[in-house]
């Protein structure tokens, strides 16, 4: 079995890609809340955002800063470049799924279970995907206990993960869980990458891992660089940005008003149907004179007299 270094840089790549994680994380669970304040089309919108921070900063990036650090003396290590995107998609899909289904859906534990064992799947499928991405010139086969124990720690952290999403409010609780998701992730990660044994390429069994790729230099350090950045800049608009607590409080106000513009118009209505317009006493009093000066005169020759009527009164 040929020796493999996690930790080429010491603590400099371990450190940095739970920095990352952190941050997807944490922009996650902020856009998740505000997600939830929301209704329709919003708060779809939110939660996609919410899927692209933690898929692609929060796992993605903190995999491949990692794997920045892995090395093997004498070996150099190549990236399939397909492989490699197709890691980060099923990040970013699985970990939408899983927010829809919190997001849509009855909020129980059932479906927070569903929906958490779903994303952690992903999580692990995308982790082993980007292994799977390696070029080098050796086979590979994973410890089956230790892969078991990964896939646990990535069920385990999604579900929590969404429950935070769900239940948590407010900046620090949110930096407090993306604190925890952070060692959860970084935890699933150097767990699979214990379970990893590579062997030389006439070794027997493993799959053998040789092709052509990308350096890491030429393609994840750019790649990993650009989705920081886009980070950093979604951090500071969301710091700009109304939070979940003003949205509700926006809506309430809104709600309030209208209900209080309802009873104005429902007042109004019953003040006028109280009130009905009736025709003043004065018409059939004046119609009634005209009529007896009418027989006094001997109205016969001048035609009928005039009709005695009564205005209409206008009733509910």
């Amino acid at each position: 079995m040929l020796t493999a270094h996690n930790f080429t840089y010491g603590l400099l790549t371990p450190a940095l890609g739970y920095v990352m994680s952190c941050l997807g994380a944490f922009l996650g669970l902020r856009c998740t809340s505000r997600a939830m304040a929301l209704e329709g089309r919003m708060r779809l919108r939110w939660l996609l955002l919410a899927a692209l921070s933690i898929g692609t900063t929060g796992i993605w990036v903190m995999h491949f800063i990692a794997m920045l650090g892995y090395s093997i003396p004498g070996e150099q290590i190549h990236y399939n470049v397909p492989l490699t995107i197709a890691s980060m998609l099923i990040a970013v899909v699985v970990v939408g799924i899983g927010l829809l289904i919190v997001g849509f859906a009855r909020p129980n534990w059932r479906n927070l279970l569903l929906a958490g064992t779903f994303t952690g799947v992903g999580v692990a499928s995308m982790h082993y995907t980007g292994m799977a991405a390696m070029r080098m010139p050796a086979r590979m086969s994973y410890d089956p206990t230790l892969f078991a124990l990964s896939v646990v720690i990535a069920i385990v952290a999604a579900t929590a993960a969404l429950w935070a999403a769900l239940r948590l409010r407010g900046r620090k609780a949110a930096l407090g869980a993306a604190l925890i998701m952070g060692v959860a992730v970084s935890g699933m990660h150097y767990t699979g990458m214990a379970a990893l044994h590579v062997y030389p390429p006439s070794a027997a069994g493993g799959m053998l891992m040789t092709g052509g790729g990308a350096t890491a230099i030429n393609f994840l350090m750019p790649l990993v660089v650009g989705i920081s950045v886009v980070a950093f800049i979604l951090t500071a608009t969301l710091a700009l940005s109304p939070d979940d607590e003003e949205i509700r409080a926006e809506r309430e106000l809104m709600q309030r008003l209208e209900q209080a513009g309802a009873a104005a118009a429902t007042a109004a209505v019953q003040v006028t149907v109280a009130s009905p317009v009736t025709a003043p006493p004065g018409a059939i009093v004046s119609r009634a004179s005209q009529a007896r000066r009418h027989a006094r005169r001997g109205g016969e020759s001048a035609g009928p007299p005039p009709r005695l009527t009564q205005a209409p009164v206008l009733t509910q």
